[in-house]
């Protein structure tokens, strides 16, 4: 049986890229979303983030009639839940997100449909999706209860993609599908082949669970190598940036670039799913966080020491994204070193963000002033690099010379 409509729950940084581009295979798509601007703003063929190409696809496709946006949820054949699933202050994983979207499509699951858990999870998640699923449908077998002879199919498919890479990787890269039975898993690979040129591979709802988070916390204990690399050069009087480039000269060495710390809804999270579900053996895991989530504090201890030297110390922050040329600052370390600094009032603070059009309300609120590069690096006597955007990168060099530069990315070649 083929798809003729699929449900995208949740409309953010994975749910309207992959809504687009299944809507752009021909197939009819109904985006659901509790944010009523974000749903006015897709279904007026505009977007309410930023990703390459992103407001191209949603234009073409809302324009063709094959996406429309909607705050309830309706009948489908297939539904990709595509919610947050963020911690809460104690590192324990959230899950309500996920059992909030259970309860809004529950009333309108039908026999044959299928439900894909894309929100990345702690293991056991799609197993206890498919619980509050059963138990808001008595009237409806799941694959818990009746295996490959479910009315419901359900299964985990996690998204592994690079913002600002989202479109090209939504299509090309693999994708590791867990269902709660081989039936799951098979009706899985259909809907995915429909836009998926990377290859579909099956395990169990739990591996495919597992594989998500292993690849993010293997990118942390890497990053966090870089991280405290960085921070013994310093005290080493060594620029990090040559000695990562020499040691990576080595054939079987590669050093990734240490930053203020690490963000995102992934890396910064995913690995304390683990480390929830372990806690006793999760050792360097657990260490690798830490270490991270610890270079913020450090990158604001040199920021305040160079403030020390002025009478008036004027400091611009240049980024607030986690990564470069996004504007998405979610668990971003850039946003909480800028925060932070406004905190301590040890001078004016000036932010270029030149991917967002207003500042968080916590900066506006502490008087952090946004400014264009140019202005920023005309006022300011201290600049801080926190995020490698294309406009830092490719900024006169010069204009940074009678400055005080901490350049936590590498991109004015001096060390910090």
């Amino acid at each position: 049986m083929s798809f003729q409509k699929i449900s995208v729950i949740g409309l953010g940084y994975i749910g309207l890229p992959t809504a687009a581009v299944i809507a752009s295979r021909g197939i009819e798509v109904v985006g659901v979303d509790v944010n009523q601007n974000a749903v006015d703003t897709i279904n007026e063929g505009n977007i309410h983030i930023v990703e390459p190409d992103l407001d191209i696809v949603v234009r073409g496709v809302v324009s063709t009639g094959n996406l429309r946006a909607t705050t309830t949820p309706e009948k489908a054949d297939a539904f990709m839940v595509a919610v947050p699933t963020p911690f809460k202050d104690d590192k324990v994983p959230d899950l309500s997100y996920i059992k909030a979207a259970c309860k809004a499509i529950a009333p309108v699951l039908e026999k044959g449909n299928l439900v894909i858990l894309e929100s990345t999870s702690p293991v056991g998640a799609t197993e206890k999706l498919a619980t509050w699923l059963a138990a808001a449908r008595p009237d409806l077998s799941f694959p818990q209860d009746k295996g490959e002879a479910a009315d419901i199919k359900i299964a985990h498919c996690p998204e592994r993609v690079l913002p600002g890479y989202v479109l090209q990787e939504l299509v090309s890269n693999d994708r590791v599908i867990g269902g709660l039975s081989k039936a799951c898993s098979e009706r899985a690979v259909e809907l995915y082949s429909t836009f998926v040129r990377g290859e579909c591979i099956i395990t169990n709802a739990r591996t495919a669970e597992m594989a998500k988070l292993t690849e993010n916390s293997f990118r942390d204990v890497n990053i966090a190598f870089a991280n405290e690399l960085s921070v013994i050069c310093d005290k080493l009087k060594i620029n990090v940036w040559e000695l990562i480039k020499l040691a990576n000269r080595h054939p079987r060495v590669n050093v990734l670039s240490p930053g203020p710390g690490v963000g995102g809804h992934c890396i910064a999270v995913d690995p304390w799913f683990i480390v929830d579900s372990a806690p006793e053996d999760a050792k360097i895991i657990r260490q690798a966080r830490l270490t991270n989530d610890a270079k913020p504090l450090y990158v604001i201890d040199q920021i305040e020491k160079a403030a020390d030297e002025f009478k008036r110390p004027v400091i611009a922050c240049l980024g607030l994204a986690f990564k470069a040329d996004i504007d998405d600052l979610r668990e971003s370390p850039a946003l909480q070193i800028v925060e932070e600094l406004a905190a301590k009032n040890i001078g004016q603070v000036l932010a270029v963000e030149p991917n967002v059009h207003s500042l968080p309300e916590k900066l506006v609120h502490a008087d952090v002033e946004q400014m264009t590069l140019d202005a920023a690096l005309e006022k300011a006597n201290i600049i801080v690099v926190l995020v490698d955007h294309k406009q830092f990168k490719a900024a006169d060099k010069t204009q940074f010379a009678t400055k005080v530069v901490i350049d936590t990315r590498g991109i004015i070649g001096l060390s910090y």
